[in-house]
């Protein structure tokens, strides 16, 4: 499982010429999934990804989570972090979850977070989405569950 994590000042997703999810201060995030993920891993990346102090506190330090400031997330289903591009030009997908087994766990995923008290906005997993946001620092933080559930 891969998550990119952006911490923005806002951020929204348009599915055909409509915004279909928007959030204010939170975070956006990218949620890939692979075949060897488990509900296990999602709640690992789930508990690292909500814990992460990257929100200033009122000495300008980066020492508060999502949860103490209040943030929202918006979730976009991203298989594409997946890609594969060690041979030729044009990335394989292969390792990347079949939508059979990634949609259940993207929907999981989702869930912890709402069992959390987060605020939730999704794209649609598999749509043409159109994803905007405003960077906050800019700071981007990659959770990858090879290193983080080793």
């Amino acid at each position: 499982m891969k998550v990119v994590v952006q911490r923005v000042k806002e951020s929204s997703v348009t599915i055909d010429g409509s915004v279909y999810g928007q959030i204010q201060k939170g975070f956006m995030v990218l949620v890939g999934f692979c075949q060897d993920d488990t509900k296990e891993i999602v709640d690992k990346i789930v508990d690292k990804m909500l814990g992460l102090r990257v929100f200033e506190d009122e000495n300008g330090k980066m020492n508060l989570s999502l949860q103490d400031v209040y943030g929202s997330i918006l979730s976009i289903s991203q298989f594409t972090l997946y890609a594969d591009c060690k041979k030729g030009r044009r990335p394989s997908f292969i390792h990347a979850a079949k939508p059979e087994y990634a949609i259940p766990l993207y929907d999981y995923f989702n869930e912890k977070i709402k069992e959390h008290g987060i605020e939730l906005q999704t794209g649609v997993f598999g749509a043409d989405m159109k994803v905007s946001l405003i960077n906050d620092g800019p700071v981007t933080i990659i959770l990858d569950s090879q290193e983080i559930c080793k």
